[in-house]
């Protein structure tokens, strides 16, 4: 093994502890989201009628960020859970999964989206990234109305259903921006490799091509060997791919290393894949984070 790529490895095995940020106790109906995307999502349906806590802060990691106790008591006593589930929110699941036991009703995104599986040789099971295609997030709208107008007390289920109704058409629309900022990339243009495997989702809605992904999985836990890497370099070249997308909360030199190997002029291009970002970042918000994303990747596969 060379030393570049023993620094890559290196790089990857440094994780940093991401806590979610304490929420402030308001009284009331509350609803707790596990990540932001779905906080999020929630808000737009819910409006101002309800609090919604969201553990995951911005700019962090969804299969490896942590809560703490008093965090994982809210959880216990929210009025609704909104977890994104396949497999996404490794480290708070337990979490989760305890306060279902007390009682606690839950609403698992994952069940009300048509899910696909890995189609790649480094990974296997559920593919939790859905919200990459603007499509499955419009299928959970109706569902998450009705969850919420059946366990949180006082909400109003015909202003929630026309809340979902408008979100649902502001996704629609954030549909046909992406589609058409994509429709000028020719098809051999339209190949993807990524720090892991997130683009499943928006690879079959927009017709591309996942090349592959720097860690040999869906999840950022994960650690590829130097075969992996080099196996990963040599698709590069062959493909002719111009960039690498990074996620923005992950290092991004574990791409740099990559594109150093591969021997191409690759540029390494910030993505908000899994995270909202914090105020004025490029990814406030879902319909945010998705046309910066859409914006990058035409962009740099011009």
């Amino acid at each position: 093994m060379n030393r570049a790529w023993g620094a890559l490895l290196i790089a990857i095995g440094v994780a940093a502890g991401l806590v979610g940020c304490d929420a402030v106790t308001q009284g009331g109906p509350r609803i707790v989201a596990t990540t932001n995307i779905l906080g999020d999502v929630a808000q737009n349906v819910v409006g101002d009628a309800v609090e919604v806590v969201t553990l995951m802060p911005p700019g962090a990691d969804p299969h490896s960020f942590e809560i703490s106790a008093q965090e994982a008591a809210m959880l216990r006593d929210a009025d609704l859970i909104i977890s994104n589930g396949l497999g996404l929110e490794e480290g708070v699941q337990h979490h989760v999964d305890a306060a279902v036991e007390d009682g606690v009703p839950t609403f698992v995104a994952g069940d009300h989206v048509s899910v696909l599986e890995f189609a790649t040789d480094d990974a296997s099971g559920p593919d939790p990234h859905f919200w990459t295609d603007p499509a499955r997030v419009t299928e959970l709208l109706g569902p998450l109305a009705d969850a919420i107008a059946e366990h949180v007390p006082g909400v109003d289920a015909v202003a929630l259903a026309e809340s979902a109704e408008v979100y649902a058409a502001q996704v629609a629309e954030l549909d046909a921006d992406l589609e058409a900022a994509f429709a000028a990339l020719p098809s051999e243009r339209r190949r993807l490799v990524t720090n892991h495997h997130v683009f499943g989702y928006l690879a079959e809605r927009y017709d591309f091509e996942v090349i592959g992904a720097v860690l040999p999985s869906g999840t950022t836990l994960a650690a590829p060997s130097a075969s992996d890497l080099e196996e990963l370099a040599s698709a590069i070249r062959d493909a002719g791919v111009p960039a690498i997308f990074a996620d923005s909360s992950q290092p991004a030199r574990v791409a740099e290393v990559l594109a150093e190997e591969a021997g191409v002029e690759v540029e390494i291009v910030s993505l908000f894949t899994e995270s909202l970002s914090g105020a004025g970042e490029g990814a406030e918000t879902y319909l945010e984070m998705m046309r910066t994303n859409g914006e990058r990747i035409a962009s740099a596969l011009r």
